[in-house]
């Protein structure tokens, strides 16, 4: 039964351009660069250097640390670079790069399970580890640590298929034309933690609703529902859904296991079906590449790896008056400075905006009117904690609970001052995280001191 969370926004879904358009793949290009930070956490180590040749799947970062994910070769080829290279989160980070033989040839490591229908949620939890399997809904987090933490503590299991975000539609496709993937996924899922799995999505994907029950006839798979939502962003956030699905809300500063949920995104759980099936790792994305400034919009299978003006070029390019480029959706995407920054592997959505789409003004005020307060779904008051942030007053930006913002956008959409909160918002986190790691700093240093 859908049930109603507080708050959210209902924006065009802008969907049309490519949520009929089948997936294509995209030949891999002559060079990748792979990043070593593709997930939160620590990043990985690399573990080949420039002439190393290396094979499709082969481990080329290793993790650091639990929270980490290893990083895999997305192509067969020679390691040309081992050098920081600009990274789509705005940043240069350390980086291999591969010279593409076009080959493809396999590593020997990519083999599949011999008895999957065995697995404990203990070893189905390496396997996604060594798979190098993260949240590919943007979070990123290794998945490995969710599973494992969840084990014992989960009794519902939720694969979040809302794809709430406008334009984005290649969770769409994946589920039409992959439910094998997505089914096995879940049903690995369900045998894993013992429970029963509930897919949630929106009710503006009726088509995708019919394929996945069928699939699930046609498996038998008793243990997994498909839940139907109402369409409402920001539907597909994680707290957003576990209200939704079970009416359990996820307490600030908690997580979806406190309250006994496991929430997995689509392509993770389909990921999670290959690397057991096939021992394949997570080499590769659906992207939907669209927005006024992309002259062809598709839906494509990319390589982690990829530059996004290879990707565009799938495209026919973007127009001469783009003024945007933005990886993600509208509402939570970072917008891109350099084409030459890599696909990721929670890259699900490009995005080139152009004409007179550009709304931004030069001195947005806020004439608090109070409804960014009433769409939040995290119950905070935007207005309140912007005129902390824009003041720096960062003790009182934390006690208005600013990290419990899921940074939806819901605020900025609804906004008619036109207020860039969400960035203020993100600008806070990260002073505020500064701060705490200068405090620390010194106070290591003044212990160093004293016991010298």
């Amino acid at each position: 039964m859908a049930k109603a969370f507080f708050g959210g926004v209902h924006p065009n879904p802008m969907k049309d351009a490519t949520c009929g358009k089948a997936i294509e793949k995209l030949e891999a290009p002559d060079e990748v660069v792979i990043p070593m930070s593709l997930h939160i956490g620590a990043p990985c180590t690399p573990v080949v250097a420039v002439g190393d040749t290396v094979k499709l799947g082969q481990k080329i970062g290793e993790a650091t640390g639990f929270v980490s994910s290893p990083v895999h070769a997305s192509v067969s080829g020679t390691v040309v670079a081992v050098e920081p290279r600009p990274h789509f989160n705005g940043t240069d980070g350390m980086a291999v790069v591969i010279q593409n033989d076009h080959q493809d040839t396999l590593s020997e490591d990519v083999k599949p399970v011999e008895h999957p229908e065995s697995l404990t949620g203990e070893q189905l939890a390496e396997i996604v580890k060594n798979a190098g399997i993260v949240g590919c809904g943007g979070a990123t987090f290794p998945t490995h640590v969710k599973i494992l933490g969840g084990l014992g503590k989960v009794d519902t299991v939720i694969i979040n298929a809302a794809e709430c975000e406008p334009y984005i539609t290649s969770d769409h496709r994946i589920m039409l034309e992959m439910p094998e993937q997505l089914i096995g996924g879940a049903k690995l899922l369900a045998q894993a933690f013992g429970v029963t799995v509930h897919i949630g999505i929106e009710d503006n994907k009726m088509d995708a609703v019919e394929v996945l029950r069928n699939e699930i006839a046609k498996e038998g798979a008793s243990n997994i529902v498909v839940d139907v939502q109402h369409t409402r962003y920001p539907q597909g956030a994680e707290k957003q859904m576990i209200q939704a699905i079970t009416g359990r809300q996820v307490p600030g500063g908690k997580l979806p296991a406190d309250v006994g949920c496991a929430v997995f995104n689509v392509d993770t759980t389909a990921a999670i079906y290959r690397a057991v099936t096939t021992g394949m790792p997570l080499i590769r994305r659906i992207v939907t590449v669209t927005g006024s400034g992309t002259n062809e919009p598709k839906n494509l299978e990319v390589r982690v790896g990829t530059p996004l003006k290879c990707v565009f070029d799938a495209c026919g390019g973007v127009k001469e008056n783009t003024f945007k480029i933005l990886m993600g959706g509208p509402m939570m995407g970072n917008a891109q400075y350099n084409l030459d920054a890599p696909i990721g592997k929670a890259t699900n959505a490009l995005l080139a905006f152009a004409g007179d789409e550009e709304k931004t003004v030069d001195h947005p005020v806020c004439i608090r009117c109070g409804k960014c307060v009433t769409v939040c779904p995290m119950h905070l008051e935007p207005l309140i904690m912007n005129m902390y942030a824009s003041k720096n007053r960062l003790e009182e930006l934390e006690a208005a609970n600013v990290f419990d913002c899921i940074e939806c956008g819901s605020c900025s959409y609804i906004c008619p001052g036109r207020v860039h909160l969400v960035h203020n918002f993100r600008t806070g986190k990260q002073k505020i995280n500064n701060q705490r790691a200068a405090a620390k700093a010194a106070a290591e240093a003044a212990e160093k001191a004293e016991a010298k």
